[in-house]
């Protein structure tokens, strides 16, 4: 499965584009998406539009994995980063790219065990999890290569674990759903 991991920001983007299952897996193409700081947020937006874009025609995700945000403290830094990721999740969509989002403590769990591990765990196990020499580089790229790897893991757990059987719906709800008909054709 081609995962194209990605972690939002205005002025930079990392993508990563994740490949194979877990145990066997690849790192395809890792970037960091950049838009010019002294430009208007409006053209910055465009042009990172323009980015996500041509990344997806290029490298040809099946789905995106997006980070969700979490911020405790910066409110102007939370608000900028929320619009580049409405603008990225605006572009894949166009794009007709699925999207999976993950929050990251999501992602920490997936990539380490633990759902409170630091940067440097995570970027550690990356490393291992891709086997790449080194950490990709900057931040957001390494971040962006845990996501898409977060992705792979929890759909490969989840296609594990047994489907429950819907049951029947109960006396009460089909005496409901047959007292809502009869109202419904009551008022016609």
């Amino acid at each position: 499965m081609r995962v194209l991991g990605v972690d939002p920001g205005l002025a930079r983007t990392g993508i990563a584009l994740v490949d194979g299952v877990p145990g066997r897996l690849s790192l395809v193409h890792a970037a960091c998406l950049e838009t010019a700081p002294q430009t208007s947020d409006a053209a910055r937006f465009v042009n990172l539009m323009d980015l996500v874009l041509d990344a997806c025609a290029s490298l040809q995700p099946e789905v995106a994995a997006v980070e969700q945000l979490y911020f405790s403290t910066n409110r102007r830094t939370a608000m900028r980063v929320s619009e580049a990721r409405g603008v990225i999740l605006c572009a894949l969509g166009r794009a007709g790219v699925d999207i999976a989002e993950y929050n990251p403590v999501q992602v920490k769990e997936a990539v380490c065990g633990y759902g409170a591990a630091r940067k440097p765990q995570v970027s550690r196990m990356t490393v291992q999890l891709l086997h790449l020499r080194e950490a990709p580089d900057p931040d957001d790229v390494a971040d962006a290569c845990a996501v898409a790897i977060c992705h792979h893991h929890r759909v490969r757990i989840s296609s594990l674990s047994p489907r429950r059987q819907t049951a029947a719906p109960s006396r009460l709800d089909a005496a409901v759903a047959a007292a809502r008909a009869r109202l419904a054709r009551a008022s016609r």
